[in-house]
């Protein structure tokens, strides 16, 4: 198997193994007994494909070395033995899938992509022009006019036509990728500016690392960006990205400005191959020297001075154009700053405009001062209408006033007092109360202390006889009776 089936199989989860007889098989017959399934069929297809495309995965004839297609893919026989598995063989029904995407404009024809005078973003690009197709463009899509479709076929078995479709999704991906890169808030309008060639260096592996876009990759997005989305401005040669509300088209310094950029980035080039030869030669010059070649030697040493003269030369060039580009990034700096500058003139006179002029202004001053002293004569004539009040008389009341609440603060300190005196009374008397209980409690708990001290007293005394008793009456019993 080739590397896009490989790759398709180890990335799609549709594509396992137990899905593979159906998505081999000739599924257009399904597309009115079984549409889900049909369905399922197309999206997995159009979906591993286009995957593929973008990953650099589909190969084109077009397209040479590390180059690959990635926004377009070939629909022929190359396609289906790259997709050819020795247990199912080819994809019998990928005519319906490009049909159906084509449908959807998912994928659109290249020819017709191209011949469009509309954008893709309008419902338009259906419209065909017959006169600016081939014959054979122009028989197919008679054909398929009297199915009842403009583009694609209907019915079962459809056959793959032989054709190069564009890929809506891949176009649309890069196209993002490329304008964030060259639009950033950082950017410069000088760096908005790119001849193609340097457009072409600069973006080559936009969507992939291993693999650098096909020429007809860029032909595709160039027009694109210029016509679909209006994101670019392109002429053929050179290209200028729009900012903002700038969207005039290629002027002539714009052609200068990328021809020196191109200049300049060429002889950099140039100069480091340079350097590298210089050094390789004068590696080689040593290796002479050690092995006793003395003509390889000289030899190589006068590669070397030709080689520093051209360097030299292609230095100082370079340094000239990069003084002669710094001078035009400073000029187009200044131009910018007037165009500010003008701007804002602009917005100053319409605001002058509508305050009318200095003479307006003094007028409103002067009528504005005047009805502000309106206000303090009106105020005076208010004040001079209301009634006399004699302040001595107004005194007398406020020291009143102070007096009274003297007597007020008095009487509620001397209420809090009694309160407190009172409170103090009733429990010094609850103090002695206390005290009493406790002397009369104490004083009985004696009196009933002696008499338990009697009572064990007697007890013990008693006891004391009893005992004397009882040792007596043993101390008899225990003497020997008299012989008889």
């Amino acid at each position: 198997m080739g590397e896009l089936v490989d790759y398709i199989i180890s990335h799609e989860d549709a594509f396992r193994k137990n899905r593979l007889p159906s998505l081999y098989s000739d599924f257009s017959i399904q597309k009115n007994t079984n549409p889900d399934g049909y369905a399922v069929n197309v999206a997995a297809w159009e979906s591993a494909l286009t995957k593929a495309a973008l990953a650099g995965y589909v190969a084109s004839n077009s397209a040479s070395g590390q180059k690959r297609d990635h926004l377009s893919l070939s629909a022929d026989e190359n396609l289906l033995r790259d997709l050819e598995i020795p247990e199912w063989g080819r994809p019998v029904a990928l005519g319906s899938v490009f049909d159906e995407a084509v449908q959807k404009r998912r994928m659109i024809p290249l020819e017709l992509y191209k011949s469009s005078a509309f954008s893709l973003k309008t419902s338009r690009w259906r419209v065909v022009d017959p006169g600016i197709l081939s014959p054979w463009n122009v028989m197919n899509w008679s054909l398929r006019q009297l199915k009842g479709l403009v583009v694609g076929t209907e019915g079962t078995g459809a056959t793959l036509d032989v054709q190069r479709l564009v890929l809506v999704e891949n176009l649309e991906e890069a196209a993002k990728r490329i304008i964030n890169t060259a639009t950033g808030i950082d950017i410069s309008p000088l760096n908005r500016i790119y001849s193609k060639e340097m457009f072409v260096k600069r973006f080559a592996t936009v969507l992939d690392q291993g693999t650098a876009l096909s020429d007809n990759d860029f032909d595709i997005l160039l027009l694109h960006l210029s016509r679909d989305i209006k994101a670019a401005a392109y002429d053929g040669k050179t290209i200028k990205f729009h900012s903002g509300g700038d969207s005039s088209p290629i002027a002539h310094e714009d052609s200068t400005i990328a021809s020196i950029k191109t200049l300049i980035s060429n002889l950099t080039e140039q100069a480091l191959k340079l350097e590298q030869k210089i050094n390789e030669l004068n590696l080689t010059a040593k290796v002479s020297l050690n092995n006793k070649n003395r003509i390889s030697a000289l030899s190589a040493l006068k590669s070397r001075k030709i080689a520093e003269h051209n360097l030299k030369q292609r230095s100082d060039t370079l340094n000239q154009l990069e003084e002669v580009y710094n001078k035009i990034e400073q000029a187009v700096g200044q131009v910018e700053i007037v165009r500010v500058m003008e701007a804002s003139t602009g917005v100053l006179r319409s605001l002058h405009a509508q305050t009318g002029g200095i003479e307006t202004v003094e007028k409103v001053v002067e009528n504005l001062r005047e009805e502000m002293s309106k206000v303090d004569e009106i105020g005076n004539a208010i004040d001079e209408a209301a009634p006399v009040i004699d302040e001595g008389e107004i005194d007398a009341e406020l020291e009143a006033l102070e007096k009274q609440e003297q007597r007020e603060k008095e009487d509620e300190e001397e209420k809090n007092t009694r309160e407190k005196l009172a409170e103090l009374d009733s429990q010094k008397h609850a103090a002695q109360e206390v005290a009493r209980k406790l002397a009369e409690l104490q004083k009985n708990t004696e009196s009933a202390d002696d008499s338990l001290l009697a009572v064990s007293i007697g007890k013990l005394s008693n006891m004391s006889l009893d005992e004397a008793e009882m040792e007596r009456k043993k101390q008899v019993e225990e003497e020997p009776t008299p012989a008889q």
